[in-house]
């Protein structure tokens, strides 16, 4: 199976198609539900094998982003009003989905005063109310909104997660002129200070031109904001609009950054070509490591 927008792949990237056609469960759910997904917008790689297992990382606020990220395979211009019936359309799927674990991400909403925070809060409380599942948010930035940020919290995910993404060095090609590195730092900050029971979550995608000294230094200032939970993967170009990418870490490289990221005191880290933000959230949360086809996840022993 080849990945979208990749050419010359390492050996390692190669995956199986998994058999059966469970995943068309999933698929069809999403659709008559007219809900959306990071998997699907985002060609993530590991879609087929998550809706086999069904499950899926829900995208709310509409399908169209008013960020530009370089890396980005979602659509960007002007998003359509928000939806007051999708929270209930994504509690529903969960609950179909027999789902023990919700994770809510986003497309970037500039365009609200809140930035979308408000349905965030809607979207966790209508999941609350019908499951006994844990929640975990992936919000945006909220363009540099601390009140935007408390009302998440208070609403009070198991795991608030907000990916780094990159270096500094790289993050104005990367994720645009609107993001900030140090008001990602300050986010995580932010959130211990006013619910030290969340758990806190970052990712990076590597591949992208940054160097394995600029990693380890991102590294050790998110867990100096209070970040405990941590992911690595590979950076895959999703289309030729998207940046290309400059280097394909082996697995071995994936498994060394793992042990360092442990080494600096993260909680659970998941390292590996595959491994994506919200890839197996739910064993991470509950402290479990299945088998990834290539990195490790590891959890608390």
């Amino acid at each position: 199976m080849s990945t979208p927008g990749t050419t010359n792949l390492p050996r390692w990237l190669k995956r199986r198609i998994p058999k059966g056609n469970a995943n068309h469960f999933t698929a069809r759910l999403i659709d008559e539900l007219q809900l959306e997904t990071v998997c699907d917008h985002a060609r993530c790689p590991n879609r087929m094998e998550c809706y086999t297992h069904k499950t899926a990382t829900f995208m709310i606020l509409g399908n169209v982003c008013t960020r530009r990220c370089g890396f980005c395979h979602v659509s960007k211009g002007k998003p359509r009003p928000v939806d007051p019936s999708e929270p209930r359309r994504l509690a529903e799927a969960a609950v179909r989905l027999g789902l023990r674990h919700v994770v809510i991400t986003c497309v970037t909403r500039d365009d609200l005063k809140d930035g979308g925070a408000r349905h965030f809060v809607r979207c966790i409380e209508a999941v609350r109310e019908s499951t006994g599942a844990t929640v975990e948010v992936l919000p945006s930035d909220f363009a540099g909104s601390g009140e935007a940020v408390d009302l998440v919290v208070d609403a009070g995910p198991e795991v608030y997660n907000h990916n780094t993404e990159t270096v500094p060095r790289l993050y104005r090609s990367i994720r645009g002129r609107k993001s900030d590195y140090r008001w990602t730092l300050a986010m995580f900050r932010r959130i211990k200070a006013r619910n030290p029971e969340i758990r806190t979550k970052s990712g990076l995608m590597l591949g992208l031109g940054e160097t394995t000294e600029e990693v380890l230094d991102v590294l050790a200032d998110l867990h100096d904001a209070g970040c405990e939970m941590l992911t690595l993967g590979q950076y895959l170009q999703p289309s030729a609009e998207q940046l290309p990418v400059v280097r394909y870490l082996p697995p071995d490289e994936f498994d060394w950054l793992g042990k360092a990221a442990r080494d600096i005191g993260f909680r659970h880290v998941a390292a590996g070509s595959f491994v994506r933000s919200s890839y197996h959230a739910g064993d991470m949360i509950r402290g479990e490591a299945p088998i990834l086809e290539t990195g490790a996840l590891d959890g608390e022993s």
